[in-house]
């Protein structure tokens, strides 16, 4: 009964990891090497997992504490990280400054006529961030997320004892009590198995995208240009967990979300059926339904209504250009199911 108790006077969500500006640039044509491109337009906001994902539960409303973890330069944009943080009660204590490198930023081309978007990024402080002075012994959150794997220089490193860096720190925050979650970036390499499979084994929610499930498994999830393989991402999400993931197994993908239990039970959710003039910019979505998930997660929702809340707050986000500047309070967000419906079943649904 003691045990139960403290783990029920948990509660918040900590979440580290990469902490960028993003610089949205909508173009007139990507060009060739050595030619012009048009900048049509252009806007600033928030980039990484850890602050996308806090920003967008800031303002859907959640009413629990959120926490933030990782390493910004001591420079204008960390300035503007911190108080951004600060403006929507975001704890910014182990999120820190450093002089040894500046702010990482991302310049994000879009092109205008087919929504196609290439990145530029500066890895900056985040490739110095080791999750030292995070605390978890002292935190009373609920659930860390960490975000991205791939994309933070020091824990991606090899670690003797947990394969990974990252490993040994998802490994103390479960020993000090916290659910772990993490999500991945999508990268076109031969990573994935090395640095992420070592992760899984201290992962209570593991949260990512089609792509990235299909490189850390070895399946065809879709093939180029191609419809998804539903049957290829149910063994994805089986291994996934075969390989050491506690709890449950969220894949998203345009088309809606699959979720796995360790039981055994599937979940699907098909996204909402949005017109092409809602639809602003991709950046973001993955994040906003990751925000929507880690939402229902912390307050002990039925899995299908994390996975509605994800699908929702993901469509919210894609109103605007930036990662999370379309998001507005949940009920905000769920009015969009009503307003739009849903797409097509997907496999396993009514």
């Amino acid at each position: 009964m003691m045990k139960a108790k403290a783990i029920n006077s948990r509660c918040g969500l900590l979440a580290g990891g990469n902490w960028i500006i993003d610089q949205v640039k909508l173009i007139d044509v990507y060009p060739q090497a050595g030619n012009l491109g048009n900048i049509l337009s252009q806007s600033q906001g928030t980039g990484g997992g850890p602050y996308n994902v806090l920003l967008d539960l800031a303002k859907s409303g959640v009413s629990f504490p959120l926490y933030g973890a990782g390493l910004v330069g001591k420079d204008a944009l960390g300035a503007q990280i911190l108080a951004d943080c600060r403006q929507h009660k975001i704890d910014t204590r182990a999120l820190t400054q450093t002089t040894k490198a500046p702010t990482s930023i991302t310049d994000v081309m879009t092109e205008r006529a087919t929504g196609r978007r290439t990145f530029f990024h500066g890895r900056g402080a985040n490739a110095l961030w080791d999750g030292t002075g995070i605390g978890f012994k002292k935190s009373r959150a609920r659930i860390f997320h960490l975000a991205y794997l791939l994309l933070l220089d020091v824990l991606d490193w090899p670690d003797a004892e947990f394969g990974t860096k990252a490993a040994r720190l998802l490994a103390e925050a479960q020993a000090a009590g916290l659910k772990t979650s993490v999500d991945v970036v999508s990268e076109d390499s031969n990573r994935f198995v090395r640095v992420i499979t070592p992760a899984l084994k201290h992962v209570d929610y593991c949260i990512l995208n089609e792509i990235e499930a299909g490189k850390t498994t070895g399946f065809k999830i879709r093939p180029p240009g191609g419809q998804l393989d539903t049957v290829a991402l149910k063994h994805a999400a089986g291994a996934l967990l075969q390989q050491g993931v506690r709890e449950l197994v969220v894949v998203h993908f345009p088309e809606g979300a699959f979720a796995r239990t360790r039981k055994g039970d599937d979940f699907w959710q098909p996204s909402l059926k949005l017109p092409p003039k809602h639809v602003a910019g991709t950046a973001g979505a993955g994040d906003a339904f990751c925000a929507g998930v880690l939402y229902g997660l912390h307050e002990g929702w039925d899995l299908q209504r994390c996975l509605l809340t994800g699908v929702c707050i993901a469509a919210a986000s894609l109103s605007d250009a930036t990662c999370t500047a379309g998001v507005k309070s949940l009920n905000t967000s769920l009015a969009l199911a009503r307003k739009f419906g849903f797409g097509p079943p997907l496999d396993g649904t009514d």
